[in-house]
């Protein structure tokens, strides 16, 4: 129990606001909405910044922190481009329509599970500090990958879609 105490003591302080908002988005992913493109852009761009953060915190003496970033931003880049889910677009408003789902929700408390239990290893387990902080890019690269891949797929719908609009719809005289 002191363990814990100790953990959630010295938890940087920016991490609760995070972990609320995350909880708060995937909540607000249960139920379908309707959205502008810019504000479905705050989840990934959170999760891209915060997979990319990994490379420029403390340097290795080794490569493989590195290696395991990479591979998994290739793999889960381009699983997330190519699992994106289409949506309706509101040709009116350009608002983007989604459907309710509990993914956003679970994704976003596994991925900061997997974060946060990573960093505390790293902090508490020397022995461990190696293999977490591998584990802990890999994360990373996962993360930023999924997220850039599926952001790019959303523009890329998104605008596709807008410009079959613009040739569809007369055009005023």
């Amino acid at each position: 129990m002191q363990l814990a105490y100790r953990i959630l003591i010295h938890t940087p302080l920016w991490v609760w606001p995070l972990f609320a908002y995350l909880v708060w988005a995937g909540f607000q992913g249960m139920r379908p909405r309707t959205t502008t493109i810019q504000r479905s852009l705050i989840v990934p761009a959170i999760f891209i910044i915060w997979g990319s953060s990994s490379l420029v915190s403390r340097s290795q003496n080794t490569v493989l922190p590195l290696v395991a970033w990479l591979a998994a931003a290739l793999v889960l880049g381009a699983s997330g481009f190519l699992l994106a889910k289409p949506f309706e677009l509101d040709h009116t408003t350009g608002e983007i329509k989604r459907p309710g789902s509990v993914k956003p929700l679970v994704r976003n408390l596994t991925i900061f599970a997997l974060q946060y239990t990573v960093r505390v290893i790293v902090a508490i387990d020397p022995e461990a500090r190696l293999t977490a902080t591998i584990v802990g890019r890999a994360v990373g690269g996962a993360m930023t990958g999924y997220f850039l891949g599926r952001t790019v797929a959303l523009l890329r719908q998104y605008y596709r879609q807008r410009q079959a609009d613009l040739k569809i719809s007369p055009r005023p005289q």
